[in-house]
């Protein structure tokens, strides 16, 4: 059994942001994919479950930056599962060069049957013959992260547009990531060092809704939530430290 998947990269021009190296939500687009892969290979994919009326939900991620790579850094991306808990599982990702670990993320999963609305046992979905040998990427739990009020803070609006939407017809996770990055400007960015995102997915949006994103400012970090008719859809926090 694979058990772990891992792919040779090249950081190709549109996965690098301003500053020629690998785009924080390109990173999650690239966790996103690989999961994808390597779920098909298990025969747990998204068409395999579909046809048990079920899909893949993702509840939270987490990804820790190191060390960026640069356009055209040649670098080793992995994934592979956690041991699962009853109702959630976990998934780990690397990227890594001859240096070491460069970045390192996890998403925390749930399976739910789209006709019933219901949670399913995640431990039942794997295959048997999976051990679940390797050590979790990241052991770090997730953190809490409270809502904002939105009469606070720095605050930008988002019209979700066809680019945003994904093939079960609401915002692509990653959209959600693209936007939260965008309540930061370059010169902002310019001048911080972003260790570690943090995200939390509370409800699905579509094409046409507005959602106003709250950024709030710490030392050290930030809290950014997307509102949609002033309730919390989106959770995150972002750290960072000065360059």
């Amino acid at each position: 059994m694979n058990e772990i998947l891992e792919k040779k990269i090249t950081i190709a021009p549109s996965m690098a942001d301003f500053e020629g190296k690998l785009g924080y939500h390109h990173t999650f687009g690239l966790f996103m994919d690989i999961a994808s892969e390597h779920a098909d290979i298990l025969g747990i994919g998204m068409n395999e479950l579909k046809k048990k009326d079920m899909f893949w939900l993702t509840a939270k991620t987490k990804v820790i930056f190191n060390r960026r790579p640069r356009l055209g850094d040649e670098v080793i991306l992995r994934t592979w599962p956690d041991k699962p808990e009853k109702i959630r599982a976990n998934r780990s990702y690397s990227i890594c060069d001859k240096d070491g670990d460069m970045i390192l993320g996890k998403t925390e999963w749930a399976v739910i049957n789209f006709k019933t609305k219901t949670l399913v046992a995640v431990d039942g979905i794997y295959p048997e013959e999976l051990k679940f040998a390797t050590v979790p990427a990241v052991t770090e739990q997730f953190p809490r992260i409270p809502t904002s009020d939105s009469d606070d803070g720095k605050k930008i609006s988002h019209a979700i547009r066809s680019a945003d939407v994904d093939i079960g017809g609401h915002m692509n996770n990653t959209a959600y990531v693209r936007a939260l990055v965008d309540c930061f400007s370059c010169e902002e960015l310019k001048k911080l060092n972003v260790t570690k995102i943090d995200v939390m997915y509370r409800a699905q949006c579509y094409e046409g809704d507005v959602l106003t994103f709250v950024r709030k400012d710490f030392d050290g970090f930030s809290f950014v939530t997307a509102e949609k008719d002033g309730a919390a859809v989106l959770l995150s926090r972002v750290e960072y430290t000065a360059k």
